[in-house]
């Protein structure tokens, strides 16, 4: 997101775990039937662009900020965040999540859904959005639309604005939570910006001392947790166990700006840089394998289509000249 902000941090990474009571919450694990994947187990990937430079195509501009794009498998459609201008003494960010039916319808799907991030549960029952209008991760049932809280706080004190997330297979959320969408509202994170995960409805920190933490991604095997920290222009990578929990962090990679992300069967990096206007593609050992260009300033990428194959891009000008952007990859994503 493009409201970037310094912020005080303090030297603490090391996981602390605390049960939040949260009244009409829902915990996010998956349950039951889980949606098909375009990953095929033990399949070695080639190369995934089809040159090092890719150019990708406008489907439509026109809208003012898109984000947080994630593909659903049942409909055959792609949610994204359309963010407006802040409104009001508090300076929020109104948001709405649009649907997108290829090739070219796009209809409001949820009004005032105040979000940026999102990913479908591996039911395919729900969205998890991150939600700056109250602070909170939120799930938006895809039946009836209606809404329920995933992670309210953290030892009883709001988020900044949670920004971006990704869903672990057994529904272990991870979130980022800077201050890019916190408005004119208190601080009650005594201006530290971090990452959280929830579990079984209970919130707890990954790390406090990352400047500004946007995109987060799994690896395919859910045992790697990338996250882009736009203040420090850093893609950082954390163990994770069995558990959820997290440790071992080290720096994966260095671009400007890093902002959304998504991941390719093969456990390729799709990197969005918001000052570059492009996608950086990395390696899952850091060997940079290209760029994906889409106008100025990128914001997030998702991987959709019938054989999960097209990524999508969000990317544009803030004020009306945003659009969504596809490409043709060589390799299928790993949906969230």
């Amino acid at each position: 997101m493009t409201h970037f902000r310094t912020s005080r941090h303090r030297r603490m990474w090391t996981l602390t775990a605390v049960a939040i009571a949260i009244a009409g919450a829902v915990a996010p694990a998956a349950s039951g039937a889980t949606t098909a994947s375009p990953c095929t187990p033990g399949t070695t990937y080639g190369q995934p662009l089809p040159t090092r430079a890719v150019a990708s195509q406008l489907i439509r501009g026109g809208f003012n900020f898109l984000e947080g794009p994630t593909w659903d498998q049942r409909t055959g459609t792609l949610l994204l965040s359309n963010m407006q201008n802040p409104t009001g003494p508090q300076g929020v960010q109104p948001s709405a999540v649009l649907r997108y039916t290829p090739p070219a319808t796009f209809e409001t799907f949820i009004a005032d859904a105040g979000s940026n991030g999102l990913a479908i549960t591996a039911d395919g029952g729900r969205v998890l959005a991150a939600t700056h209008d109250n602070r909170t991760v939120s799930s938006y049932s895809l039946t009836d639309r209606t809404r329920a809280t995933v992670a309210a706080n953290y030892l009883g004190r709001a988020f900044n604005s949670p920004n971006d997330l990704t869903i672990g297979k057994d529904g272990t959320t991870y979130f980022t939570d800077p201050n890019f969408q916190r408005g004119n509202r208190a601080d009650e994170q005594g201006g530290r910006t971090g990452v959280f995960r929830v579990r079984d409805g209970v919130v707890s920190l990954v790390d406090d001392t990352l400047r500004q933490p946007n995109g987060a991604v799994l690896s395919p095997d859910g045992r790697t947790l990338y996250v882009g920290a736009t203040g420090s222009n850093a893609i950082m990578k954390y163990t994770v166990f069995a558990d959820g929990t997290t440790g071992n962090r080290t720096t994966f990679a260095s671009i400007r700006t890093p902002d959304g992300a998504t991941v390719d069967c093969a456990g390729n990096l799709y990197w969005a840089s918001y000052d570059e206007g492009l996608v950086y593609v990395f390696s899952p050992s850091g060997a940079r394998l290209g760029t994906i260009s889409a106008g100025r300033n990128t914001t997030n990428a998702a991987f959709g289509g019938p054989d999960g194959r097209t990524l999508y891009i969000t990317s544009g000008v803030s004020g009306g000249g945003f659009g969504l952007y596809q490409t043709r990859l060589n390799v299928p994503g790993n949906p969230y």
